[in-house]
C-alpha cells in the first residue's frame, strides 16, 4: 500500500472550508455545483444523491463556515484495478474559484483514500479545451511526484451522434475525452 501524499497538501484558502465525506443529503447542492460550473457533463439530480450515498468514501465536499456545500470531486475506486482511484468529477462554487479549493479537495480525497484502501494510480479524463482540469491534474502530479501519461479513451464519436468539425459529435457537442493516468503515486 502506498500513500498519496509526496508534499505538503493544498489547503483551502479561506480556513473556514472544511472538507469531508460526502453525505446523501449533499446531492441536490453537488447537481446544483455542477450545473453552476458550465463545463461539466450534468447527470441527473437523482444520480448525484445516488453518488453521494453509495460512493461517499470516495467523494470529498467542501463545506463553508454555514455547511453548504462550496467544491467537490466524485470519484470511484476501479474495479478491475482497486488501487486506482477514478476521478470522476470537480466543481468548486465561483466564489471560491481561484483559491486553491480544487487542489485541496483532491489532496484530501486521495489522502483519505490511500489511508483506507491503498492507492498507487489517479486517473480522470478531460476535454481537450479544458485547460484549468488539464492544470489541475497536472499540479497534483508533480506534488506527488508522479508521472502523467495522456490517451484518448472515448474519441468524440463514440458519444451519440455523427462527427461534426473540432474533434466533437455533432449531436452532443462533445469533444474527445483524454485519459490522465497519474502514478505510481509515491509516500
Amino acid at each position: 500500500m502506498t500513500s498519496a501524499r509526496a508534499t505538503a497538501p493544498i489547503t483551502p484558502a479561506d480556513p473556514g472550508v472544511t472538507i469531508g465525506p460526502a453525505r446523501p443529503e449533499d446531492g441536490a447542492a453537488l447537481w446544483r455545483l455542477a450545473r453552476d460550473a458550465g463545463e461539466l457533463d450534468l447527470n441527473s439530480p437523482y444520480s448525484y444523491l445516488l453518488w453521494c450515498r453509495d460512493f461517499a468514501g470516495t467523494t470529498a465536499v467542501a463545506r463553508d463556515r454555514s455547511g453548504r456545500p462550496v467544491g467537490f470531486v466524485t470519484g470511484y475506486l476501479r474495479p478491475g484495478a482497486p488501487e486506482t482511484l477514478f476521478v470522476w468529477q470537480v466543481a468548486v462554487d465561483a466564489s471560491h474559484r481561484g483559491t486553491g479549493m480544487a487542489g485541496a479537495l483532491l489532496d484530501a480525497l486521495t489522502s483519505r483514500v490511500a489511508a483506507a484502501h491503498g492507492l498507487s494510480r489517479l486517473e480522470a479524463t478531460v476535454t481537450p479545451r479544458n485547460t484549468p482540469s488539464d492544470r489541475l491534474f497536472r499540479s497534483y502530479a508533480r506534488r506527488h511526484g508522479a508521472a502523467v501519461t495522456r490517451e484518448v479513451l472515448f474519441p468524440a464519436d463514440a458519444f451519440p451522434g455523427a462527427s461534426a468539425p473540432h474533434g466533437t459529435s455533432a449531436a452532443s457537442g462533445h469533444e474527445p475525452e483524454v485519459l490522465y493516468r497519474i502514478g505510481p503515486l509515491t509516500n
